[in-house]
């Protein structure tokens, strides 16, 4: 199928599942459609283990909008069924580049819609049959439309032989609807890649040139390699001195102070924040520093192990952090904050082993973005896929912690959780329970296309 015939189906499937719907399972179905697509038209293109799990990952994700329907699930499906286009029809194109591409087509597609030339195929009609479709038809159709237009103005009962019925159809809505599938399709099907991507990519590899491998070049035109060598090993001791003394002070304030429990929160919040930005920093300077001819340099050795040490004691404040959060979902229970903490943490652990592994390996720069970019969507689909509001909720109903009926009631999918706890300690039929309730009745009385599957699950309140 040719890419002008592949957007106008994109766009009559956009258009019948969508017209007069919310999004919902309709999406969901929409990105099986594009990867359905994908795979059967572009199966030449399957060279590698990483199609193949994309595929499925982009697949689960439809299944996952299906069910929730969240903004967390929507972004999984997006970026699942956009990176396996992009890896199918750009193999050699690094995934980070996909986000400037996606930015930059969503302004240029709205002008290289008319470039008819590059997307329509040139053709002359030969074919009697288009020929007679012309002819017999699409002619005297348009003479036809003119002329009655013509008379129904000189005539009430000529115009009321035709116009005497009416037609449930939304004709502003479809239309803002085909305009918009064609546009998300045309968007996907027919993207504009710069050259500059292709020039710039090679920049973004996990290893070095040769050409690289020997070149030494100043960051700055002022100051000699020596002379940033020896900057980086003054700062790096610095920093690990400062950070010596910051986890002795921070772990002191979190396991040896007394604290009131009311203030566990603001105190937690603002340890976080700092632990958040150290860690931005510290892969930061480790970028800074060992950047191009410095991973090959024989007279760096102190400035890498220095920059072990500060990737080291960087892992010893996260772990610190970890506790600390533990100790606050112990006193007050589980919160999607909370959660995200520890989501962060963990990848903050990733990052800080993947920026030693390019120490120790002699990668790019770039290493690191190319590698952390897969563990961030990896986050993502967890995310998409497990439901973390009835995990909230299971957990604090055991602890007795977090329990608060507006708190719960505020939580995502924990439905039958919260039925069965509110019933039981008599919360039911009161403010925070009826709202949620009233929100599950509104998605149960959409239609099937606009539907989340979650809520076909739960019964409806007696």
């Amino acid at each position: 199928m040719k890419k002008h015939q592949l957007i106008l189906v994109c766009s009559l499937i956009f258009t019948l599942l969508f017209y007069n719907e919310s999004i919902g399972v309709n999406l969901a179905v929409f990105g099986l459609v594009l990867t359905g697509m994908i795979c059967y038209f572009f199966q030449q293109r399957f060279s590698n283990r990483l199609h193949l799990g994309l595929v499925i990952v982009s697949v689960l994700s439809c299944f996952a909008f299906a069910w929730y329907g969240d903004f967390v699930s929507f972004l999984a499906l997006a970026i699942s069924v956009l990176f396996l286009q992009f890896k199918i029809q750009e193999p050699k194109l690094k995934i980070v580049q996909i986000f400037p591409i996606v930015f930059i087509n969503g302004f240029t597609s709205l002008g290289r819609v008319l470039m008819f030339s590059q997307w329509l195929p040139k053709r002359e009609v030969k074919n009697n049959l288009a020929k007679k479709i012309i002819a017999y038809f699409l002619i005297p159709g348009i003479f036809i439309i003119l002329f009655f237009t013509v008379y129904a103005f000189g005539s009430d009962h000529f115009s009321s032989l035709f116009t005497d019925y009416t037609l449930d159809l939304n004709v502003f809505h479809l239309f803002l609807i085909v305009l918009v599938g064609f546009y998300i399709s045309f968007s996907f099907w027919n993207y504009w890649l710069p050259e500059y991507c292709y020039d710039f990519n090679p920049k973004l590899d996990n290893d070095f040139t040769t050409e690289n491998n020997m070149v030494h070049k100043q960051t700055f035109s002022f100051l000699d390699l020596d002379f940033e060598r020896k900057s980086g090993e003054i700062t790096l001791v610095l920093l690990n001195c400062m950070i010596l003394i910051f986890i002795g002070t921070y772990n002191y304030e979190q396991f040896f102070e007394d604290k009131v429990i009311a203030s566990l929160s603001v105190a937690t919040h603002e340890r976080v924040n700092s632990v958040i930005f150290s860690i931005i920093m510290a892969v930061g300077v480790m970028l800074f520093f060992l950047k191009n001819g410095f991973n090959f340099d024989k007279k760096a050795s102190k400035l890498k192990l220095l920059s072990k040490i500060w990737i080291a004691l960087n892992g010893v404040l996260i772990i610190s952090t970890i506790i600390k959060n533990l100790e606050y979902v112990t006193a007050f229970g589980l919160t999607y904050k909370r959660l995200g903490v520890f989501a962060f943490l963990l990848l903050a652990i990733v990052g800080l082993f993947i920026t030693y592994w390019k120490i120790y390996q002699r990668k790019t720069n770039a290493y690191l973005f190319n590698q952390m970019i897969w563990y961030f969507y990896g986050t993502l689909l967890l995310c998409s896929f497990i439901n973390w509001g009835s995990l909230i909720t299971n957990y604090n109903i055991s602890v007795n912690k977090g329990v608060d009926p507006i708190f719960l009631s505020g939580l995502n999918f924990n439905d039958n959780v919260r039925r069965t706890y509110f019933y039981q300690n008599k919360f039911d039929g009161q403010y925070p329970e009826m709202e949620r309730e009233e929100t599950i009745g509104r998605n149960q009385k959409e239609s099937f296309l606009s539907k989340a599957l979650y809520y076909e699950t739960l019964d409806k309140l007696k």
